[in-house]
């Protein structure tokens, strides 16, 4: 319920309040009226007016003039870059369901800027669809050494979440990112499985992968459906002046 007495805006806890409730189906195709709303949280106009405006910004509603605000089919998944989460952990948080199809695996010399990276002259890549509530919403494909993709290709490929097995079944301590947002069209293999019009904008994203001494573990890139996926940052300014 809305806390009176917190510090956060009364329009950023009905907002997450709001989202809480459209992720778990407690409304059908559209929420509340204005003025339910209103009456429901005991809230301002205004208020409720902002946190609408929010959740429309962020792809999850739509207001269609003279009928009322709606709930999109596919909402969006966001992934906050300031936290370094598997992408079945940033599904789950959305409130929808993970899924992965294998595409393909094996050992691979390409391209040889990753293994360079990685200090191997070759290694193991492992190409995956994944899925928010059975929805496919992006392509990865994930290069490693030689050493840790013979490991991951023993277990179920479709299933598990990498990261999990990296850090509980290998012990390595998964530590920072460098990653590069992009934009490009899709090619026909990714067309087809995204199911999107070829040469459709998909946002294009690589990770390079450190643990806590600085050894880069893992090569990444993924590409997403820009209609269900977005990435958001937060920023605080530390003083200063520009």
């Amino acid at each position: 319920m809305i806390n009176q007495t917190s510090p956060m805006p009364l329009h950023s806890q009905l907002r997450n309040l709001l989202e809480k409730e459209i992720m778990k189906g407690s409304f059908e195709k559209k929420i509340p009226s204005e003025r339910d709303l209103m009456e429901r949280y005991q809230l301002s106009r205004t208020t409720i007016r902002e946190a609408i405006s929010s959740l429309v910004h962020d792809g999850l509603l739509e207001k269609v003039h003279g009928k009322g605000t709606f709930i999109k089919k596919n909402p969006p998944v966001h992934e906050w870059m300031n936290t370094l989460n598997s992408f079945t952990k940033t599904i789950e948080n959305t409130g929808l369901e993970p899924g992965s199809k294998l595409i393909a695996h094996g050992y691979t010399n390409s391209p040889k800027n990753y293994f360079d990276l990685l200090q191997c002259p070759d290694g193991y890549f492992i190409e995956r669809l994944r899925y928010a509530s059975h929805y496919p919403i992006a392509m990865e494909r994930h290069y490693y050494s030689t050493e840790i993709g013979k490991k991951l290709a023993s277990y179920d490929l479709n299933s598990i979440v990498i990261y999990d097995v990296l850090e509980q079944d290998f012990g390595l301590q998964l530590w920072e990112t460098y990653e590069t947002i992009s934009c490009r069209g899709a090619n026909k293999k990714e067309a087809e499985l995204l199911n999107v019009q070829e040469k459709t904008s998909l946002l294009e994203m690589e990770r390079i992968l450190y643990d806590q001494t600085g050894q880069s573990i893992e090569c990444l890139k993924s590409v997403y459906r820009p209609d269900m996926f977005a990435f958001k940052i937060k920023r605080l300014r530390n003083g200063g002046s520009v």
